[in-house]
């Protein structure tokens, strides 16, 4: 008997409907259950899936509720509050926000306890650790989107510098999903071959080119904000990828965000670290050797979700 392989997505704005379109057209799920307060926007995204069967296959997709959600092997919460005014203060949006899971986490809790949770809500970081905060279900089955968007970013620019395919360019941006986040050069490689001071593809080792690079990877989302007003076909992308993994019991190594409990010295705080992804969601995360800048840039990402989650309330 073929499993039926069931998912879930909170939310059904931008992000929400990037995100069933790439499980939908990747064939990853049998079953997608659309869960919107907006009954009839989930409703109406459902249907327009449905409506490319044909060319797809015997993808199920349908509007649901929290009680629709029991036998869901995964669920990506994607809702969240955006900010009201230009003097709304970060706190205030996130403490908005962790009201919102409050409620999303209690319901999942009843409805879908065994289901691992997808979170990519920004601020993916603290949403995540909130999230585990709230929830009663074991952390690793927690698990943020993390920098998985941002290291396929970097690995496309340095595939297009040195013209090659990305998925053979071995580069992780890790820490926090923003603009802290850290790229790690000492373990950059194309092909096994060490980026930095070597020759690839007869370009010779460029520090000043390739730091242009990661602030071009590092500041997209501002520049695609910017051009259209919001992000999302791409991230759509990477919560499929994730999703895959798990259902698959890939045990790919991914970068997620993930409770780091004593990583390179670094405790109590969501963060994105090479991670073992698969059916039972995150138990295993692989730490290389990094050098003493790479290690205070992770420091100093701790620092900062850590100083952001002050004044959160999660009671």
């Amino acid at each position: 008997m073929i499993q039926k392989r069931s998912v879930a997505i909170i939310g059904t704005g931008n992000v929400g409907v990037a995100a069933a379109y790439a499980l939908f057209n990747q064939r990853i799920a049998s079953e997608i259950i659309l869960v919107d307060l907006n009954k009839e926007r989930a409703e109406g995204e459902a249907m327009d899936l449905m409506h490319g069967q044909l060319l797809v296959g015997n993808v199920k997709v349908r509007a649901g509720t929290y009680k629709d959600l029991k036998d869901t092997q995964v669920v990506v919460v994607t809702a969240g509050v955006g900010q009201k005014s230009s003097d709304e203060s970060r706190l205030e949006l996130l403490n908005r926000n962790a009201a919102v899971f409050k409620n999303i986490i209690s319901e999942l809790d009843k409805y879908a306890p065994n289901a691992i949770l997808i979170i990519a809500t920004n601020p993916v970081d603290i949403l995540t650790y909130v999230s585990q905060r709230l929830s009663k279900r074991n952390p690793q089955r927690i698990i943020g989107t993390g920098t998985l968007l941002d290291t396929a970013r970097f690995r496309s620019l340095l595939g297009r510098y040195y013209d090659v395919d990305p998925r053979s360019v071995h580069a992780y941006i890790l820490g926090e999903h923003g603009d802290s986040e850290v790229p790690i050069w000492s373990q950059a490689n194309i092909g096994g071959k060490p980026i930095v001071h070597n020759t690839i593809m007869d370009k010779p080792y460029n520090r000043e080119a390739l730091k242009q690079l990661y602030a071009e990877s590092k500041n997209a989302a501002y520049e695609i904000i910017k051009r259209k007003g919001f992000t999302n076909s791409a991230i759509g992308v990477v919560i499929a990828r994730i999703v895959e993994g798990i259902l698959k019991d890939e045990k790919s190594v991914i970068p997620v965000s993930v409770y780091w409990d004593n990583h390179y010295g670094i405790k109590d705080v969501c963060m994105s670290i090479q991670s073992v992804v698969g059916i039972e969601g995150v138990k295993h995360c692989v730490t290389p050797e990094l050098n003493d800048d790479e290690i205070a840039g992770l420091e100093n990402s701790a620092a900062i979700l850590k100083e952001n989650f002050e004044g959160i309330d999660v009671g």
